[in-house]
This record gives C-alpha cells, sequence and structure tokens, in this order.
C-alpha cells in the first residue's frame, strides 16, 4: 500500500492533534468523567480535525493514515481521557476497518464518507454473552427472507451504540441444520426491530458509552451483506481485530506515559518529613520501573506496526503488542497510585482515573488471555510448518 500521507504532512497532522489534546482536552477530563459524556464542541472540534476519518481512506474523504503512523496518532490520544478516543475509535477502527477492507463498492460509496466525516457514527456489534473474545461462540442468526435477510439475536458491551448510525452486526447464517458460518451486515441504526439498551455504568472510561443491542427480526436487504459474501465475516471480524489490538496496544502507551508525568511531576513537588518524595531512592525505583514499561511498549508498537504494514506479521506481532503494552499499562498505573500515596486514591486525581480506565485495556479486542492463546498456538503452528 502506497503511503498517502507524507512524513512532513504527518509531522504537522500529530503536532496539530498533540496540541489539541494537551490544550483542549486534557483541562476537561473532570467535565468528561463527571457528565460521563464528551462535551459537544470536542466532538465538533474533532470532526473539523478529520479524526472520525484519520485512518479510512483518501478516497473516501479520510486522512489515510497507514498503521505506522496510526499508532504514533493513538499514543497521542491515549494521553488523555479513553473516552475521547473512543468517540470516534470504531469509526476508525473496528467497525469502519471493515468496509474498508471488505465492502462493495457501492457499500463504500454508501457509507464510508459520511463515516469519516463523522456525519455517521459506526458501531461493531460482534460481543455477545457467551462470544466476546472467541467470535466461535456466536449465536445471533441471519436467515434467508424474501429477497434479503432476517436477523435475530442479543450483542453486549457495544461501543457507542446508543449513538450509532450504523452497525456492522457479525451474525451466523444457518445452513442445512449446521452452524453455519458467520457473516457481517451492515444494519441501519434505525432499522426495524433493532433496540438499544440504557448505556451501561462502567467501572471507568465515563464517556465512552456501551450499550446492549437487541435484534428481533431485523429486515436487511441481500446488498447489505458486507462483501456481498457469506464467507467474508469472519475474516473481516479477524482482520478488524488484529489491526485494532495494535491501535489498543499503542493507546495503552499513551495512558502509561501520562500515569508516568503525573508521577514525576507529584514526586518532584510533594514532601514527606520536609523532604521531596522524589529523593527517596524507593519512589525512584517505581519512576524507574514505569519509564523502562513506556520505553519498551512504545518501541513494541511501533515495530509491531511497521511488521503489519509490510505484512511480515499480521497475527502474532498484534496480540504480542496488545499483552505486553495493556499488561504494563496496568502496572504503571498501579505504581503511579502508590507514589500518589492517599491522594492518587482520591476520585479528583488523575491516577486515579487512569487506574480505572486501563483495565478495560486488558479486556476489549481480545483478553489478555486469548493473546496468549493466539501467540502460543501460532508459534507452535509456524515450527510444525517447518518441520
Amino acid at each position: 500500500m502506497t503511503q498517502q500521507v507524507s512524513a512532513d504532512e504527518f509531522a504537522d497532522v500529530l503536532d496539530q492533534v498533540r496540541q489539541f489534546v494537551r490544550k483542549e482536552v486534557v483541562p476537561r477530563e473532570r467535565e468528561i468523567a463527571d457528565s460521563d459524556a464528551i462535551p459537544d464542541d470536542l466532538r465538533a472540534m474533532a470532526r473539523k480535525m478529520g479524526l472520525f476519518g484519520y485512518a479510512i481512506d483518501q478516497e473516501w474523504g479520510g486522512l489515510g493514515l497507514d498503521l505506522v503512523q496510526e499508532v504514533e496518532l493513538a499514543m497521542e490520544l491515549g494521553y488523555t481521557s479513553l473516552a475521547f478516543r473512543s468517540m470516534f475509535g470504531t469509526n476508525n477502527g473496528i467497525a469502519g476497518q471493515v468496509l474498508v477492507n471488505f465492502g462493495t463498492d457501492s457499500q463504500k460509496a454508501t457509507w464510508l464518507e459520511r463515516i469519516a466525516s463523522g456525519e455517521v457514527v459506526a458501531s461493531f456489534a460482534l460481543t455477545e454473552s457467551g462470544a466476546g473474545s472467541n467470535p466461535a461462540g456466536l449465536r445471533t442468526k441471519a436467515v434467508r427472507a424474501g429477497d434479503g435477510w432476517a436477523i435475530t439475536g442479543e450483542k453486549r458491551f457495544i461501543t457507542n451504540a446508543p449513538l450509532a448510525d450504523v452497525f456492522m452486526v457479525f451474525a451466523r447464517v444457518a445452513d442445512d441444520g449446521d452452524d453455519g458460518q458467520i457473516a457481517v451486515f451492515l444494519v441501519p441504526g434505525d432499522a426495524a426491530g433493532l433496540t438499544i439498551g440504557p448505556h451501561d455504568r462502567k467501572m471507568g472510561q465515563e464517556g465512552a458509552w456501551t450499550a446492549d443491542v437487541h435484534l428481533d427480526d431485523v429486515r436487511v436487504p441481500d446488498d447489505a451483506l458486507v462483501g456481498g459474501a457469506v464467507e467474508v465475516g469472519y475474516r473481516a471480524a479477524m482482520t478488524s481485530l488484529a489491526k485494532g489490538r495494535v491501535h489498543i496496544a499503542a493507546l495503552a502507551v499513551g495512558q502509561a506515559q501520562r500515569a508516568l508525568d503525573e508521577s514525576v511531576a507529584y514526586a518532584a513537588t510533594a514532601t514527606q518529613g520536609g523532604t521531596e518524595i522524589g529523593d527517596f531512592q524507593l519512589v525512584q525505583a517505581m519512576l524507574a520501573d514505569q519509564q523502562v514499561g513506556v520505553l519498551a511498549g512504545r518501541s513494541l508498537v511501533r515495530d509491531t506496526a511497521l511488521r503489519y504494514v509490510s505484512g511480515e506479521d499480521r497475527r502474532v506481532g498484534p496480540s504480542a503488542a496488545k499483552l505486553y503494552c495493556t499488561e504494563m499499562a496496568g502496572r504503571v498505573a498501579d505504581l503511579a497510585v502508590q507514589v500518589h500515596g492517599g491522594s492518587g486514591y482520591m476520585r479528583e486525581s488523575t491516577v486515579e482515573r487512569i487506574y480505572r480506565d486501563v483495565r478495560l485495556l486488558r479486556l476489549y479486542e481480545g483478553t489478555s488471555e486469548i493473546q496468549r492463546l493466539i501467540i502460543g498456538s501460532n508459534l507452535l503452528r509456524q515450527k510444525r510448518r517447518d518441520s
């Protein structure tokens, strides 16, 4: 794939996003958390900057960043409230990429420009109560109904569901009584039979709305089948999730960097018994462990993105980066609370919010346990092939 944005152009984009995040979003993190919503003016500014379409090709009105560039952007977006990035994350990521990589020309023409502009919010409806990290347990069904399809099932924890204008709904297509194949359908948010539950109350990431999605005999035309073929579904899910894992790893690095910066600033000013706590060697050791984790995570993310773009590794690398970086962010956040002491446990503390927010990173786009299974099984499979 030819890079659509030059190094000089991207440097300007990255600088603009960095300034926007630190000057406009960071000062309003408490407002976002307390209101459990992204302010309308920040949403409008994000749209104007093109953030709803940074990973969508320029042909469709996006910025056209490749994954090497995207992870640099994600590390900047990860420096602030993760709810802010979540607002446009599915448009660029697991939902939008389904259409970018697998949609028909007609489907792309109908949806991608509006997704890239932020006019349309797209949502990725895969997870169910019995099918989260492993889509093999999918129970939502799609059956032929006249010249289209009827979809029935329940989805859980669907990001941006209360705001979505279109859902990428994954469903099992029954075939002569067997389990059939997994397909993906474009379902408009106002489709008859589709209802959205109340938005979930979560441990963290206030402002990032998730909810259950109920589909009761939802009818869609035949051209709603993404890619025009049933067999596209499973491949679309796995491809979108693999790329998404690299993005999540980069977000984790951004959050870890913020936790480290907050820790250093606090250690350099807070005192205990008249001595700055940064002078205590055990505090310095905690800062050192945080820094090592951030540096290692950043290097891993960048290397993984390079190998993904080149096609060298789109399976093990994304899982390894997601596993390491999200676990690392959890450790760094925990150390940040420890450095802050009792004040770090207070709800008004930035590191308290980070501590809660990063916990989710080890769960979505495949849990840490699923990443370990992917890594281990693929290493063994490669060894057997080589033998």
